[in-house]
């Protein structure tokens, strides 16, 4: 479980590097609409200016209405224009709020859009090793959380900050005449709540990166306990009410941190807020003295009354929109640590290598887990030639899953090297490699697709080529119960979507090894348990059916059913991640090793 972070010291500090973000934010809305930025910016000008001249023709038409009031002959017509102008530029500011709303809406989609695919696109680039990288995952949940909204969220406060800069200023003009002072109570009475909020903007981000982790934890269990792939075991195991349980568990720890934070943050807000409230009913107070000792007119006191109560409010608005800034800068750091993590570029250029006959070869190559403390692999050397078949056996965490990921480029090896063709993979163009490869593996995706989408997902040039699905069908013996589905080809699968069919294990291992033959001129096969769903009769008949289809291809099967591995070339026993033993099964049976003794202990079981 992390650790709750330690207060940080340097606040100002921290504050000035997290603001740093603010520019990439504004360069980010800029490019994805300048048009709208521009609208947006314009429509903020005018609503920052417009309230200070509505507050000047208030003090106006006050003065006129007591001058008309005192006048043997009132110029009444003189306070209705007044009037008209004080409704037109109020409808001038209600028409610049609406512009301004439907602005920040439509970037607001749009935003939230360029976002999210900046984020995908990176997911697209890293590698394998990220995804299994438990606090990598956590930046990237972080990131679609959060990080996808606060760039508008921080554009919308940068522009609410001037406006009210605009407004402060416009007010602060009107408010001098009556005395400079005025000015500086009025900016320093909202400083203390300003403080306060930073503060516990701040520690509400460092709560959020703490409990990460816990965050994640309860999705989990919400796709756990609601979706179809895992509520079958749910009743069956009676496991509902204990994981429902630690779903109210983590909820409650989580609560605990939320609760203590948003009393803390209220009651200092409380309290703080009555600096202000003081400041205000303070000049309040001077402004009815001076206006009773006739050193300003009642127009005049309306005026710098209306001043200053809505110039505390744009005080107010402008130190939370930076408090507020602080924050969305804080978790727009999470999207730009996780788009500026740094990928291993893929050098390789080469589209096809010296020697085709040397097929593939493993010369000594190792390989460790990130964090792990022992090796996967260790020092295996192997070669399949074009037109023959190695069978991969031993148990369960011996390094073969982790030879195949090697073999496709998923992961690189820590030592020695893996070729192809004679020329070393580091050097192959990774699209042109993995053309080659046609793969199965044992925790193959199940997409809700359709079943034809399914099939073409094995080779994106032709996703939607039905041609090539019938082929890739025939070839996995998929096609007869492709046929017997309403729509065939067409079917949606899976139970997310409307009318999707559920496949049983064996039929999904077919639309599987289907996807493996989508790749016609792939020459490398892989097979990671092909027909560990199917029963025996559809797995020895797809065995016989593969023998006919393999022609120059070299073959990499892994299984543990030795009825299945037997008729390879070549049959590798892994332990531990080092080659045990090797040869046909002739000569493995004859060597009476643990190929043999596995053998006969499994063949026993069929007697």
């Amino acid at each position: 479980m992390s650790q709750k972070p330690e207060p940080e010291a340097g606040f100002f500090r921290r504050a000035l590097g997290v603001f740093a973000y603010s520019r990439r934010a504004l360069e980010l809305v800029w490019t994805t609409s300048r048009a709208l930025t521009l609208t947006l910016a314009a429509l903020t000008v005018l609503a920052g200016i417009l309230p200070a001249l509505i507050a000047w023709i208030g003090q106006l038409i006050v003065d006129a209405v007591v001058a008309a009031m005192n006048a043997s002959e009132p110029d009444v017509a003189g306070v209705l224009r007044l009037i008209v102008y004080e409704a037109a530029v109020v409808v001038a500011v209600a028409a610049c709020q609406r512009g301004i709303s439907a602005s920040q809406s439509i970037l607001r989609a749009l935003l939230g859009q360029r976002v999210n695919v900046m984020i995908l696109e990176k997911a697209l680039t890293l590698q394998l090793t990220h995804f299994e990288d438990s606090e990598f995952y956590d930046k990237l949940t972080q990131a679609r959380r959060e990080a996808s909204s606060r760039p508008l969220s921080l554009v919308n406060r940068t522009f609410g900050l001037l406006q009210n800069l605009l407004s402060l200023g416009s007010y602060a003009v009107l408010l001098v005449a009556f005395s400079p002072w005025a000015v500086v109570v009025l900016i320093v009475a909202g400083l203390p709540s300003f403080f306060a909020e930073a503060k516990f903007s701040g520690d509400a981000f460092r709560l959020f990166r703490w409990r990460s982790p816990d965050t994640r934890m309860q999705l989990y269990l919400e796709t756990v306990i609601a979706r179809e792939d895992g509520v079958k075991e749910v009743k069956l195991f009676q496991l509902g009410p204990r994981l429902l349980q630690r779903y109210r568990d983590i909820f409650t720890k989580l609560f605990r941190e939320d609760r203590r934070l948003t009393l803390r943050r209220d009651g200092w807000g409380f309290v703080l807020g009555l600096f202000s409230s003081a400041a205000f009913y303070g000049a309040y107070a001077w402004i009815v003295l001076a206006t009773v000792a006739k050193e300003i007119t009642l127009g005049a006191m309306t005026m710098y009354l209306m001043l200053f109560r809505q110039g505390q409010s744009a005080v107010g608005a402008i130190l939370a929109a930076i408090s507020g800034m602080y924050e969305d800068n804080l978790y727009i750091s999470n999207l730009y640590e996780y788009l500026e993590q740094p990928v291993i570029a893929r050098s390789g250029t080469a589209q096809a290598g010296p020697d085709p006959s040397r097929g593939i070869e493993l010369e000594h190559v190792s390989f460790r887990y990130p964090g792990a403390d022992g090796l996967a692999l260790d020092d295996v050397s192997i070669n399949v030639r074009p037109g023959e078949s190695l069978a991969l056996v031993g148990e369960n965490g011996s390094g073969k899953t982790t030879l195949i990921k090697l073999l496709t480029r998923l992961y690189e090896p820590t030592g020695g090297r893996i070729l192809l063709d004679g020329l070393d993979l580091r050097e192959w163009d990774i699209d042109a490699l993995r053309r080659r490869i046609g793969v199965i593996f044992q925790d193959f995706g199940r997409y809700q697709f359709s079943v034809g989408e399914n099939i073409g997902a094995g080779d994106v040039r032709y996703f939607e080529d039905e041609s090539r699905w019938r082929e890739a069908a025939d070839k996995g013996m998929a096609a007869p119960f492709i046929d017997d589905l309403p729509d065939r080809y067409g079917t949606q699968l899976g139970r997310w979507f409307k009318s999707g069919r559920e496949l049983s294990g064996g039929q999904w291992q077919k639309i599987a090894l289907s996807r493996a033959f989508m790749r016609s001129d792939a020459d490398i096969l892989v097979l990671d348990e092909p027909t560990a769903a199917m029963d025996a009769a559809s797995e020895a008949a797809i065995f016989d059916h593969f023998q006919r289809l393999r022609d120059k291809r070299m073959v990499i099967l892994i299984s543990h059913r030795f009825s299945t591995v037997r008729a390879a070339d070549t049959i590798v026993v892994m332990r531990h991640g080092r080659i045990e033993e090797r040869g046909d099964h002739a000569a493995l049976m004859a060597a009476d090793g643990q190929y043999a003794q596995l053998f006969r202990l499994q063949a026993r079981g069929y007697q």
